[in-house]
């Protein structure tokens, strides 16, 4: 057999433990152990509810979630910005006769067509001199295509 084949052996070796400071002895291949955790400190073992953060896995995952969290507030904030109440009709692309026909019943912006649309019914929309189903299903598409909520959408979903 080979000399000095296999390492020294300490049949005195300390273990210790960072988390609760608990020390034991045992054999091993190297004098002193130090383990981040511990029976006598590992929740498994104590029943405890607490988190074991050895790697920093936790912080990593609540900074992704901050992240994700101010990305939905950022989405939301654009949305919105993209969807404003007093946004004039003309921004909507329709011919220049249906935007004198809205402007002769003053509706002159997306909130008092809205307004209207959910107060009174597709019928007072309709009721305006000029005014067909044509146009009122291509401000309604256009209104839909700018992330606006129509409110029969709303009826139509419950």
């Amino acid at each position: 057999m080979r000399a000095e084949l296999h390492p020294k052996w300490y049949p005195e070796a300390v273990v210790t433990c960072s988390s609760c400071g608990t020390t034991w002895t045992t054999g091993a291949t190297i004098p002193a152990i130090r383990t981040d955790i511990c029976s006598n400190c590992h929740p498994f073992y104590t029943g405890e509810q607490r988190i074991v953060d050895t790697e920093g896995q936790v912080d990593r995952f609540m900074k992704r979630l901050q992240v994700r969290d101010t990305k939905r507030v950022e989405a939301e904030a654009r949305e919105a910005a993209r969807t404003p109440a007093n946004l004039p009709l003309s921004e909507l692309e329709l011919g220049k006769r249906q935007l004198n026909l809205l402007n002769e019943a003053n509706l002159n912006t997306v909130g008092e067509f809205l307004a209207k649309l959910e107060a009174d019914g597709e019928e007072a929309i309709l009721a305006i001199p000029g005014v067909g189903q044509k146009l009122l299903a291509d401000i309604k598409r256009a209104l839909r295509s700018r992330g606006y909520e129509l409110p029969e959408d709303a009826v139509e979903e419950a």
